[in-house]
C-alpha cells in the first residue's frame, strides 16, 4: 500500500471522514472543556493541539512561542514549530494565515515581537549584523515568480550570488553555474533573458540560483503559484529529486495539497497564526484532527469556513 493509499477496506473517501462528527476519541486529543475555555474563551484555537509528532532528526529551525503582529493584525500568535533537518518540510494552511511571514523570519527580515527564531541552535533576532549576514549564506531562497533580474540574462542571473558573496573566478563561477542549469534542465537556455522564458523556465532559473551557494536549507514560497498542474507536478518531481542528490532541509509554504501528496515528508499546519498539528506526512494525512483532516482533503465542510 502506498504512503497516502488507504485500505480498500475502509470505503469512506477524506471529505466523508472529514464531515463526519467528532469522535470520544478525538475529544481525548484536545485538553479538558474548562481548561480551553480558560486559556481560549471564545473557541479560537481549539482544534489546535499544537501536537508535534516526533521526526527523527534536529531541528534546522525552531520558532519558539513568536509572536508578530502588523499594526493591529496579529499574524503570529505563539507560534511554536520546528523544521527538521534533512527533510522536505510544508508549512501548509489557509491563505492569509501567515505562511510567509514564517519565511521572512527564517532569514531575519522581519523580527518577531516576542519570542526567538532559531536557526541550527543560534538565535536570529539576537545575531549582531556580521554574523546575520553569514547565517544568510545558509539559506537559499526560491520566490513565488523566481524573482528574476529582467536586465540579465539567465547565465548571470544565477551567477549573481557567487559574485556578490564570493571570491570564486569566473572560471570557478562558470563551472558551478553550469552544473545547476543541467541539474533544473536549463543548460540550453544561459542565453535567454527572463522574458524569453515561460513560468516553469523561471521557476527552474530561481531554483537554480537558490542551489548555487550549497545552501543547508532551501526556503521554496509557493513554488506552485502560476503554474498547471503539469509542470507543479514536475517541479515537485525536481525538488524531489534535487534534494536526494543535495539534502539539507527544503521548507515549502503552500496551500497545494497535491504538492504535498506528491513530495512533503514533514507538515506543518498553520491556522490562526499556531500549529494546528505537525509531524511526519503520512501520519498528518491520516489524522483524526478534524481542521487538519477537512484541509488535507479540501473538503467544505469542516471547522473551516469562508471567514
Amino acid at each position: 500500500m502506498g504512503l497516502f493509499d488507504r485500505d480498500r477496506g475502509d470505503a469512506k473517501t477524506e471529505e466523508q471522514r472529514a464531515e463526519e462528527p467528532l469522535r470520544p476519541e478525538e475529544m481525548e486529543q484536545r485538553p479538558p472543556r474548562d481548561e480551553r475555555q480558560r486559556d481560549d474563551p471564545e473557541g479560537e484555537y481549539q482544534w489546535h493541539t499544537g501536537h508535534q509528532r516526533p521526526h527523527g532528526e534536529e531541528d534546522a529551525v525552531e520558532f519558539v512561542e513568536v509572536h508578530k503582529a502588523f499594526g493591529r493584525n496579529k499574524i503570529l500568535r505563539g507560534l511554536n514549530m520546528g523544521i527538521p533537518d534533512n527533510k522536505i518540510s510544508m508549512i501548509l494552511g489557509p491563505s492569509g494565515t501567515g505562511k510567509s511571514v514564517c519565511i521572512k523570519h527564517m532569514v531575519g527580515l522581519l523580527y518577531p515581537d516576542d519570542g526567538d527564531v532559531l536557526v541550527h541552535g543560534e538565535s536570529v533576532p539576537n545575531m549582531p549584523d556580521d554574523d546575520l549576514f553569514e547565517m544568510r549564506k545558509k539559506f537559499g531562497v526560491l520566490f513565488q515568480d523566481g524573482a528574476l533580474f529582467g536586465s540579465m540574462n539567465l547565465y548571470d542571473n544565477v551567477c549573481f550570488p557567487l559574485r556578490q558573496h564570493t571570491d570564486k573566478s569566473e572560471d570557478e563561477i562558470g563551472e558551478i553555474v553550469n552544473r545547476r542549469l543541467r541539474e533544473v534542465g536549463l543548460e540550453g537556455a544561459a542565453d535567454k533573458m527572463p522574458n524569453e522564458l515561460s513560468g516553469g523556465m523561471r521557476k527552474r532559473a530561481g531554483f537554480a540560483r537558490a542551489l548555487v551557494l550549497d545552501p543547508d536549507i532551501v526556503l521554496f514560497d509557493e513554488p506552485d503559484s502560476g503554474l498547471d498542474p503539469v509542470r507543479t507536478a514536475l517541479l515537485c518531481e525536481l525538488i524531489q529529486e534535487i534534494h536526494e542528490e543535495n539534502g539539507g532541509a527544503y521548507v515549502v509554504i503552500t496551500h497545494d495539497i497535491m504538492s504535498a501528496k506528491r513530495v512533503a515528508e514533514y507538515i506543518a499546519v498553520l491556522w490562526k497564526g499556531r500549529i494546528v498539528e505537525s509531524g511526519p506526512a503520512e501520519e498528518l494525512f491520516n489524522s483524526d484532527n478534524q481542521f487538519v483532516r477537512q484541509f488535507l482533503s479540501g473538503a467544505s465542510r469542516g471547522p473551516l469556513g469562508m471567514e
